[in-house]
């Protein structure tokens, strides 16, 4: 079964295409300019929000969120 995504935001970056956060799931998706979606589990909020206002999306996912949450392609 697919997974129901929240709406997604776009967002200004060479390799990110737009993100959206699911709060129930504490769910952080990222769809990148290659068209792949990625879910990042148990992310606050508060980093979703941060990765929103942050210069770089891509440099705040690298530096982050990668490697600090689980995830999965979807």
């Amino acid at each position: 079964m697919d997974e129901i995504l929240p709406r997604l935001l776009p967002v200004e970056s060479s390799s990110l295409d737009a993100v959206g956060y699911d709060p129930a799931r504490k769910r952080l998706y990222v769809r990148f300019r290659s068209g792949y979606t990625y879910a990042y589990d148990e992310v606050a909020k508060s980093v979703f929000d941060d990765l929103l206002t942050a210069d770089s999306k891509g440099r705040f996912l690298n530096q982050e969120i990668k490697g600090a949450y689980d995830y999965r392609r979807l």
